[in-house]
Protein backbone atom coordinates (compact mmCIF):
# COMPACT_ATOMS: atom_id res chain seq x y z
CA UNK A 1 0.00 0.00 0.00
CA UNK A 2 0.98 3.24 -0.92
CA UNK A 3 1.09 6.00 2.02
CA UNK A 4 -0.37 9.46 0.64
CA UNK A 5 2.13 12.26 -0.73
CA UNK A 6 2.47 14.14 2.82
CA UNK A 7 2.74 10.80 4.75
CA UNK A 8 5.81 9.53 2.24
CA UNK A 9 8.61 8.48 4.78
CA UNK A 10 11.75 10.03 2.45
CA UNK A 11 14.88 8.41 5.15
CA UNK A 12 13.29 4.90 4.30
CA UNK A 13 10.61 5.28 1.47
CA UNK A 14 8.11 2.37 0.20
CA UNK A 15 10.50 1.83 -2.85
CA UNK A 16 13.06 0.23 -0.32
CA UNK A 17 10.76 -1.93 1.41
CA UNK A 18 10.46 -5.43 0.23
CA UNK A 19 11.69 -8.92 0.64
CA UNK A 20 15.22 -8.20 0.40
CA UNK A 21 16.38 -4.43 1.18
CA UNK A 22 19.00 -2.54 -0.29
CA UNK A 23 21.73 -2.09 3.13
CA UNK A 24 21.17 -5.86 3.38
CA UNK A 25 22.25 -6.37 0.04
CA UNK A 26 24.75 -4.02 0.23
CA UNK A 27 26.30 -5.45 3.48
CA UNK A 28 26.21 -8.68 1.99
CA UNK A 29 28.58 -7.51 -0.77
CA UNK A 30 30.97 -6.34 1.32
CA UNK A 31 33.37 -6.96 4.12
CA UNK A 32 32.65 -5.37 7.69
CA UNK A 33 35.42 -2.84 7.55
CA UNK A 34 34.11 -2.08 4.22
CA UNK A 35 30.52 -1.86 5.00
CA UNK A 36 31.55 0.81 8.11
CA UNK A 37 33.26 2.59 5.62
CA UNK A 38 29.94 2.77 3.43
CA UNK A 39 28.07 4.01 6.49
CA UNK A 40 30.18 6.38 7.32
CA UNK A 41 30.89 7.46 3.98
CA UNK A 42 26.88 7.95 3.73
CA UNK A 43 26.94 9.81 7.37
CA UNK A 44 29.45 12.52 6.23
CA UNK A 45 27.83 12.80 2.46
CA UNK A 46 24.14 13.94 4.69
CA UNK A 47 26.02 16.18 6.34
CA UNK A 48 28.26 17.82 4.33
CA UNK A 49 25.25 18.86 2.14
CA UNK A 50 22.45 19.22 4.75
CA UNK A 51 22.46 22.98 4.64
CA UNK A 52 22.75 23.18 0.61
CA UNK A 53 20.02 20.83 -0.08
CA UNK A 54 17.47 19.05 1.56
CA UNK A 55 17.85 20.36 5.65
CA UNK A 56 16.52 18.49 8.27
CA UNK A 57 16.03 15.48 5.85
CA UNK A 58 19.28 15.40 4.93
CA UNK A 59 20.47 15.50 9.10
CA UNK A 60 17.59 12.56 9.47
CA UNK A 61 19.28 10.34 6.68
CA UNK A 62 22.64 11.10 8.52
CA UNK A 63 20.97 9.95 11.64
CA UNK A 64 19.62 7.04 10.25
CA UNK A 65 22.93 5.63 8.66
CA UNK A 66 25.06 6.56 12.19
CA UNK A 67 22.63 4.51 13.89
CA UNK A 68 23.72 2.13 11.65
CA UNK A 69 27.26 2.36 12.22
CA UNK A 70 26.37 2.21 15.90
CA UNK A 71 24.61 -1.20 15.36
CA UNK A 72 27.83 -2.33 13.44
CA UNK A 73 30.29 -1.35 16.44
CA UNK A 74 28.40 -3.53 19.27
Amino acid sequence: MRLPEKMKDNINPDHYKGEIQCIDAIKASMSAVQFKGHLKACCIKYLWRYEDKNGVEDLRKARWYLQKLIEENR
